[in-house]
């Protein structure tokens, strides 16, 4: 591992961390609409052995096993499996077990998995291609490899990136639409769908679930603001009843292998 793979390493450990309990109290990352859309463009069925990549503290993982046979959680950062286990002991539910590994490195054997499933994961990869690459090798002839993160277009992708690596450190770079196409190509596996929506976040709420360094989270407000009625950041911002809102611009791809 190089030295800048070890200082991502610690990046990725100290953020997400800190935001195992707070990121699972977002109730925009609980949507019920949103899974159900997950789910449908996944083809997700009662027959599926599930496996979700870097879940973090589990919400997808745990509103997929009300429709798949079987799920398993996978991620890197102990904190949040922890905070998932509370929260699957909370909601009673059983065809779930949970795992502490990395991505890139899936402690599982081939073709173990109908469909496999990554949420917010990419934008935090090194090495976005062997992520892909890795899902694919877990994931059944003929099964499903879906991605589902924040996608800028090309021209509010810098933008887009300035605003994100001061709210969290660890972020590395978003994808656009056509970059995850191409990556997808690239891994072998065949495009079979994908949806667009927006991700509608408050900002000053944003901002209290993140851990920015000090004084990045003003510097954040004073893109935003500046950015009104311009989209230069991706975030098509909106002034709505004295409060600024960011609009998360998202992609769900579907993949076949």
């Amino acid at each position: 591992m190089t030295n800048h793979d070890a200082n991502h390493d610690e990046l990725i450990m100290a953020q997400f961390s800190k935001q195992a309990i707070p990121f699972s109290t977002i109730a925009d990352h609980s949507d019920q609409a949103i899974f159900n859309l997950i789910i449908n463009t996944s083809k997700i069925t009662a027959q599926d052995k599930v496996l979700d990549v870097a879940c973090g503290p589990g919400m997808m993982s745990l509103a997929i096993a009300k429709h798949a046979k079987a799920v398993t959680g996978i991620d890197k950062v102990p904190a949040m499996i922890e905070r998932v286990q509370q929260l699957q002991s909370e909601q009673g539910i059983e065809n779930i077990d949970w795992a502490v590994g990395d991505m890139y490195n899936l402690p599982y054997p081939d073709n173990s998995f109908d469909v496999v499933i990554t949420r917010y994961s990419f934008h935090h990869l090194l090495y976005p291609l062997k992520g892909m690459v890795e899902m694919k090798r877990v994931c059944k002839n003929g099964g499903r490899v879906s991605i589902i993160d924040v996608a800028p277009l090309p021209e509010s992708q810098k933008g887009y990136n300035q605003v994100e690596k001061l709210r969290d450190p660890s972020t590395t770079k978003a994808l656009t639409p056509d970059q995850f196409l191409s990556l997808a190509e690239e891994a072998g596996l065949k495009n079979i769908d994908n949806k667009y929506y927006k991700l509608p976040r408050e900002i000053e709420d944003q901002l209290a679930n993140s851990f920015p360094n000090p004084g990045d989270d003003q510097k954040i407000r004073e893109l935003i603001k500046a950015d009104l009625g311009q989209n230069n950041t991706g975030f098509s911002p909106q002034m709505i009843e004295g409060k600024i809102y960011m609009n998360y611009p998202q992609i769900i791809m579907v993949c076949q292998k």
